[in-house]
């Protein structure tokens, strides 16, 4: 398979049809459904386990995470893992190819991710990021200090915090340089504690005939129409989880270097043709 150069421009969608649309219509009611239970019963164990253990989620977590393996479901996703999340609090570092990876990772494991602010204010989601726990951040040198203030604080909860070092999604097809700034924040805490950081590869395989990057949601592309075509689909393909050996943070003198080593393994364990 030929990997086309990046950046590549969005792929058009078409829009489904006849038997399409019915896959669609099914598996939207049955997420639905999945969503009409759980959210009212996570607010609910919210709200008798916020007063006893404050932002940790000991019970509610496991809701979550629920409804991503049912996610995962119904878009017909095969998850195959290899390795084995690490169990101790630290970090989860992963190349990012899709909203898919957010469902991928939580499915496996209890996991709280680190977003952009913007993504707070997104209709829908921004309320379902919200009711996980995610931490938002906003992406300002100027906030570098409270931004590690706030991942040290998360990490002394005892939380594995996820973040994709690529700075944004790609089309699944490669991995870009990790940025480092983000590394930082373990290297603050390392100081009372060893902390360790796990890299995680994702590797999407297509349904039959479908473009390889069937699955990647990247550039301006509209979440509706992508998730859509997931949906239509007539039979789903499989997703690779590749959890590697925790690296330990006071092993690196400096978080670039953290961050190299980090991306060197995700992208080892990528499909050759995706290693450039």
């Amino acid at each position: 398979m030929k990997v086309p150069p990046w950046p590549r421009p969005d792929p058009p969608f078409a829009a489904p049809k006849g038997a399409g649309r019915v896959r669609i219509a099914l598996r939207a009611c049955a997420l639905v459904t999945v969503l009409a239970v759980l959210l009212p019963l996570h607010l609910l164990v919210r709200m008798a386990e916020a007063p006893l253990t404050q932002r940790r989620r000991p019970v509610s977590g496991y809701l979550v995470q629920g409804f991503c393996r049912a996610c995962i479901t119904m878009t017909g996703l095969r998850l195959i893992v290899r390795g084995a999340p690490m169990l101790k609090a630290g970090g989860v570092v992963a190349n990012h190819g899709s909203w898919l990876d957010i469902f991928v990772l939580n499915a496996r494991h209890r996991v709280v991710f680190v977003s952009k602010s913007e993504v707070m204010e997104w209709p829908a989601i921004g309320y379902l990021a919200r009711c996980a726990g995610t931490l938002f951040i906003r992406r300002d040198a100027r906030d570098a200090l409270a931004q590690n203030a706030a991942l040290a604080e998360r990490l002394r909860r005892g939380e594995q915090l996820v973040f994709f070092p690529e700075g944004t999604s790609t089309d699944g097809l490669r991995v870009l340089p990790f940025k480092s700034t983000l590394f930082q924040a373990f290297f603050a805490l390392s100081a009372e504690n060893p902390v360790y950081i796990q890299p995680v590869t994702i590797i999407y395989h297509a349904p039959c005939e479908a473009d390889a990057a069937f699955y990647a949601w990247y550039g301006d592309m509209d979440f509706g129409p992508h998730a859509a075509q997931i949906l239509a689909a007539r039979r789903g393909g499989c997703v690779e989880l590749v959890y590697h050996v925790p690296l330990c943070v006071t092993d690196f003198p400096n978080r670039k270097a953290l961050a190299a080593e980090a991306e060197r393994m995700v992208r080892a364990a990528m499909p050759p043709e995706r290693q450039g």
